[in-house]
């Protein structure tokens, strides 16, 4: 099968988009208790930065996930394999991934979140539209509703809603097995965003499913369909995501998880039309981009890796050092860490096919049919 240059252009912008999200977590002295207790008091250019990224590039991701199922989907059947089959090895091997990233590296890790989403809607794919169409809606709901809940109890919850002091100096002075044990410790309160998301991961792995059989990276016939959810992404969601960032902490759960993954939608319209547009030219920037998507999960692990060195206490504590220079001195950082997967990434290959991870977790893929092999 061809491969489609758009989906490592997107697969980029969802990495990097990702980091401009979690940058705020690893620059605030009071580290992820203190994003969210710290939140509400952001002056308006900072505001208006987390605007640009809350929830909707972990959209995207999702969406980049559901199509690559959706591909899987489509080997297994051109070669006549069982579905779902020795793709739920691929999904335990994610979810692996996912735990060590989080117990190792960082508190908001999503790929565990992935591969339960990936396990549940591998046994979906194969069904009627219908039948996927009754999921869509079934989750969509009960995301509106959990969506609803929370915002009612931060609207009870008034001032104190995502409010008040960490109190902790984990993250400034406390060293990395500190760290790791508080992670292991308070792993309930941790994966808890990880809890929450999955009716809308569901929602979002099928919708990218239903939009890759729906035509939306061919050039001809997936024009309208982009230029709808460019529209509705955003011409409708954006605008009204913005006015939520800016009206306090009770929309907190809004403007995260509910109007992001639309803004999303109207990302991959644009930027798939775009990609399109250009054809075969390749720039310095669209070049940077899909190389970062050719080695998402080593880009991904490698930036908030990266991230921890330069900001916590136990590396070289910018966190606290620089806390005086906000916001201005995070999108730099910001943009630093983004340069430099680009240039690890585009080096690596050179002479590789696939990122250091990527790699790893093909090495592990392959191994029950390598011990079948020998055993024969």
């Amino acid at each position: 099968m061809k491969r489609i240059d758009a989906l490592d252009v997107l697969r980029g912008v969802a990495i990097m988009g990702t980091l401009g999200t979690n940058i705020w977590i690893f620059t605030d002295p009071g580290g992820p208790a203190g994003f969210l207790s710290g939140a509400p008091d952001a002056g308006v250019i900072e505001t208006f930065l987390r605007f640009l990224t809350n929830g909707k590039f972990l959209g995207l991701l999702t969406l980049m996930f559901g199509i690559g199922l959706e591909l899987q989907y489509r080997s297994a059947v051109r070669k006549g394999l069982r579905w779902p089959g020795r793709y739920l090895w691929r999904a335990t091997l994610l979810f692996v991934e996912g735990a060590l990233h989080y117990v190792l590296i960082f508190e908001f890790d999503v790929l565990m979140g992935y591969a339960v989403v990936a396990m549940l809607v591998a046994y979906l794919i194969g069904r009627s539209d219908r039948a996927i169409t009754r999921w869509m809606i079934a989750a969509g709901s009960v995301h509106v509703v959990l969506v609803s809940l929370l915002t009612a109890v931060l609207y009870l919850a008034g001032d104190q809603a995502l409010g008040g002091s960490t109190g902790t100096t984990r993250y400034t002075e406390g060293s990395w097995p500190e760290q790791v044990a508080a992670r292991l410790q308070d792993v309930l309160a941790f994966r808890s965003e990880l809890v929450l998301i999955i009716p809308m991961s569901v929602l979002l792995f099928l919708l990218g499913v239903r939009l890759m059989r729906a035509g939306v990276f061919e050039v001809e016939r997936g024009e309208p369909l982009r230029r709808k959810l460019a529209v509705l992404g955003l011409g409708v969601a954006a605008p009204i995501n913005l006015v939520t960032s800016f009206a306090g902490p009770t929309w907190f759960a809004v403007d995260r998880y509910l109007l992001p993954p639309l803004v999303a939608l109207g990302l991959l319209g644009l930027i798939t039309s775009i990609v399109l547009r250009l054809g075969e030219h390749q720039g310095v920037v669209r070049r940077g981009l899909t190389s970062v998507g050719r080695a998402a999960l080593s880009s991904y692990i490698l930036q908030n890796l990266v991230a921890s060195v330069l900001c916590y206490g136990w590396g070289l504590g910018l966190a606290a050092r620089l806390d005086w220079a906000r916001p201005w001195w995070i999108p730099a950082l910001w943009a630093a860490i983004c340069l430099l997967l680009a240039v690890l990434s585009a080096l690596w290959l050179r002479r590789f096919s696939r990122g250091p991870v990527e790699l790893a977790w093909q090495w592990a893929y392959d191994a029950p049919r390598r011990r079948e092999s020998v055993t024969r």
